[in-house]
């Protein structure tokens, strides 16, 4: 194999080797000599396998390989010419020798060797001008050093045979060869073929000779004769085989899953309203809603263009027709042609899904009889020029990225494959429902060639996108080339960028603008400023609309050079809208968290509400839904108070007011009663209701408990005063009494803890028959304090009538050793008041004027 070696950068030997690998030629039955026509020393080595390294199908194939190359003394390399160059300071120290061209070897030998030859030349003909001739014979009979030896002379230079070890990680030298003295040496280091084997079998001697055939000891003629037979049945096989292909091939575009060749009764066609305009139908594509396939024979009005949008197998499909109505039949090459492109398979790439020839009339909404189109897939949001004129749509710089990174990669992909767009503008690039920009109309040229179409001619407008080299060329144009399509991107880019027409900035006419591109100077391009994209995307624009072809990058080059403007972040568009959703995820889980501590601050403060009006085991059993079972209680003490005279202050107060002191005085009761072990049970009215010993049991302690409490608020109201009426004092009267109590939840609609049980009448009939400023307690409460024997002083009031009860034996509890706290002195009864009211001479006279000139009727007579 004369061909450069893979190992220096032979691009042809990879493959090859990647397809013997393939067809299992690697196996050791094959060997492969390559000789490298590059006048470069390969030196072994395990730096030398480094192009091998990133492939292990490569690596399996080279194991079979013998390589040629020239050979070298030690270190009389190329890389040792260089690395001794830098420490003599002739080559620039940060230079890489590893990154130095394998030509570079070759190129320099050869300049050398030719300058040799000129000098030596000039010298012997005595003038300045030489041939070509005495330089050649000149540099043969020339000395001159290379990097692996003397180059000219008659002597040819040593060669060396290099292969793999069996780990195929490093390369060694197996034999030398020496052309001058016709000798093949050994280094003693064996020949290894792969997977163990011993080699190809060896050759036949007559295989060398060229005066001998080959025949095996059969006659040369009747060798020829079966020469000619094999010659001429290899010509009909092939006849044959061309005739079956082709039929094979018709067979299967018109007919079979997979068929390209459809007619009218393989699509469904939309009804167009029928003052629409024809002008879509030229144009680009309009964006059409998403429908099912049930729904399009329901629909009564359709875009413009709709009579080129049908449904076929279920997708929606767009026809792109061929000029003209006089369509016959497919030509073979078009049928040829389209079956190439039908190859093409990319994303950003519209696919082509067969050509339609119109026969028949099947409806009025469908194509003309002798129609012929090219039938590719649909985009739902039309052309990228009706998407940029849609201005409603938001399009920031990522977006525009997406879409030209789209078309970079669909043209890129194109070109890889051979195929020259020709036709590129805004309006054959498509976009569907997921925003992915997709190249169509590729090949629609070749199509209407090999049909045998004169394409219809180009307007000013439609020749905005093309390079100035094909407008002057009508029949380049045509065809078109992988520069022009480059230059036809960069005028798209220009359109994404400002979202404007092409050389809209400069407020020339079409016919203006193609006349000033194809015959500069001036030259003429769009003018974009610096913020309206990134520096390096305009210079990429620049460089891209250069007017020299050879000048503008290549799709790959363009394609590098795009994606380091976004430096290597992700541009698709689907992409973006899923980091938004994260992001949108993430605000969402904060906001939750912020919202949960909010209603955990809620709950808390429910819960408190709740546990200050029940308590906390059944606020938790009601919550739970689990019921509450009534509970009874041997022995716990009670405490009733109200106001003397509420029924007076009412009558002389504001509603207002009235609310005001009972919410201020109980206020007050409930800052008190926090420092018991007590439970209040319920305010009434003016009546307010305490427990000790429930819900919670807390031994002989209740008693003690309400005891000290009853102290605290009889001291703390001797001081309080109405807001509204300070000059009127608030007498409050309670009672206790100690015994057993039955407590359970009542109703459903607002649950109340309530006690049951003569313990509560008793004690609610010691309130009611005490006197202000008193605390009357019961005979059995005033046991239960003197035996806690804590000191609580009580007086004998004496043998009192309870209602229902009859007369006992009831007490005021006075004080306790050690209470130090101020204790109101009982009142005198007063002329005028009832036995436990207030004196009317205690009410302000201004009030009693003012109710009495607001309600005349209920003070007429005080």
């Amino acid at each position: 194999m004369v061909m450069h070696s893979v190992l220096l950068g032979g691009e042809e030997q990879r493959v090859l080797l990647e397809a013997a690998e393939e067809l299992g030629l690697a196996d050791g039955a094959w060997a492969f000599l390559p000789f490298d026509t590059l006048h470069y020393a390969l030196a072994p080595g395990p730096g030398a396998l480094a192009a091998l390294a990133n492939s292990s199908r490569l690596r399996r194939a080279h194991d079979a390989v013998l390589t040629l190359t020239r050979h070298c003394s030690p270190g009389g390399s190329v890389l040792d010419h260089l690395r001794r160059a830098q420490e003599t300071q002739e080559l620039p120290p940060d230079l890489n020798p590893q990154q130095v061209s394998p030509l570079f070897g070759t190129i320099y030998d050869a300049v050398s060797l030719l300058a040799r030859g000129v000098v030596g030349a000039r010298a012997s003909g005595g003038g300045s001008w030489v041939s070509g001739a005495a330089v050649a014979r000149h540099a043969r009979d020339a000395q001159v050093p290379g990097f692996c030896g003397l180059l000219g002379g008659v002597e040819e230079p040593p060669f060396v045979l290099l292969d793999t070890d069996a780990a195929g990680d490093q390369l060694f030298a197996t034999f030398t060869l020496d052309p001058a003295r016709g000798s093949f040496h050994s280094t003693g280091i064996p020949v290894h073929f792969p997977q163990g084997g011993r080699g190809p079998v060896s050759d036949h001697w007559c295989w060398f000779d060229p005066s001998v055939i080959c025949n095996g000891g059969v006659d040369p003629g009747l060798v020829f004769l079966g020469f000619l037979v094999v010659i001429g049945l290899g010509l009909m096989g092939a006849f044959l085989a061309h005739y079956l292909r082709h039929r094979l091939l018709h067979i299967q575009m018109v007919s079979g899953p997979n068929k390209i060749i459809l007619t009218l009764n393989d699509i469904t066609f939309l009804h167009p309203q029928r003052s629409s305009s024809r002008k879509g139908v030229q144009g680009s594509r309009s964006s059409l809603a998403a429908r099912s396939a049930s729904d399009i024979r329901s629909v009564s009005s359709q875009p413009a263009d709709s009579a080129n949008i049908g449904i076929y197998e279920g997708d929606w499909v767009w026809l792109k027709k061929f000029p003209g109505d006089r369509h016959l039949t497919i030509y073979p090459a078009t049928k040829t042609a389209f079956s190439k492109i039908l190859e093409l398979r990319h994303e950003n790439v519209a696919l082509y899904l067969g050509l339609l020839l119109a026969t028949g009339a099947a409806g009025s909404s469908a194509p003309g009889e002798g129609t012929l189109a090219v039938v590719s897939e649909h985009c739902a949001r039309g052309s990228l020029q009706d998407l940029l004129a849609q201005r409603d749509i938001k399009l920031d710089w990522m977006f525009k990225s997406s879409l030209l990174l789209d078309l970079i990669k669909g043209m890129r992909y194109l070109h890889h494959r051979g195929v020259a767009h020709g036709r590129l503008k805004s309006r054959n690039c498509v976009v569907d429902g997921r925003f992915v920009l997709k190249v169509t109309d590729h090949g629609h040229g070749r199509l209407l060639e090999a049909q045998r179409v004169l394409p219809e001619p180009p307007n000013a407008e439609d020749q905005l996108w093309t390079a100035p080299e094909l407008l002057r060329s009508p029949a380049l144009e045509r065809r078109g080339t992988l520069a022009g399509d480059v230059f036809s991107m960069a005028i798209i880019m220009q359109e994404v960028v400002c979202r404007s027409a092409p050389y809209a900035m400069l407020e020339l006419s079409p016919q203006e603008v193609v006349q000033r591109v194809q015959g500069p100077p001036p030259l003429c391009r769009p003018l974009v400023s610096m913020d309206q994209a990134p520096i390096e995307c305009i210079r990429l624009m620049e460089q891209c609309w250069a007017e020299q072809p050879d000048l503008r990058p290549s799709m790959d080059r363009t394609f590098n050079l795009f994606k380091g403007i976004n430096k290597g972040r992700k541009t698709n568009i689907i992409d973006s809208m899923l980091r938004m959703l994260e992001q949108y995820s993430s605000n969402l889980e904060d906001l939750i968290r912020e919202r949960t501590e909010e209603l955990e601050l809620e709950k808390q403060k429910t819960d408190r509400l709740l546990t200050q009006m029940l308590p906390p085991s059944v606020a938790e059993a009601l919550k739970m839904g689990t019921p509450v079972e009534p509970e009874y209680f041997e022995e716990v003490t009670l405490y009733f108070s109200d106001i003397v005279g509420f029924t007076t202050i009412s009558a002389m107060s504001e509603p207002i007011e009235v609310v005001d002191l009972l919410n201020d005085l109980y206020t007050l009761f409930d800052a008190i009663i926090g420092s018991h072990d007590v439970y209040k049970v319920e305010t009434i009215g003016d009546a307010y209701m305490v427990a000790s010993g429930l819900p919670q049991r807390n031994g002989q302690r209740h008693a003690a408990e309400i005891a000290n409490m009853s102290l605290d608020i009889l001291s703390a109201v001797g001081t309080f005063r109405m807001r509204h009426m300070p000059e009127v004092p608030v007498r409050i009267r309670i009672g206790l009494h100690s015994g057993p109590c039955v407590a359970g939840v009542v109703g459903l609609t607002m649950p109340r803890y309530c006690l049951f049980g003569d313990t509560v009448n008793t004690a609610s009939r010691m309130e009611s028959t005490g006197l202000p400023y008193r605390i009357h307690v019961n005979r059995t409460t005033v046991r239960l304090l003197q035996a806690l024997d804590q000191g609580f002083q009580t007086e004998v009031r004496g043998r009192t009538e309870l209602k229902g009860k009859g007369a006992e034996d009831t007490y005021w509890l006075v004080g306790r050793r050690g209470f130090n706290k101020p204790i109101p002195k009982p009142p005198d009864r007063q002329p005028g008041a009832s036995s436990h009211g207030i004196s009317l001479h205690e009410i302000p006279p201004e009030r009693c004027q003012k109710l009495a000139k607001a309600r005349p009727g209920q003070f007429s007579g005080q």
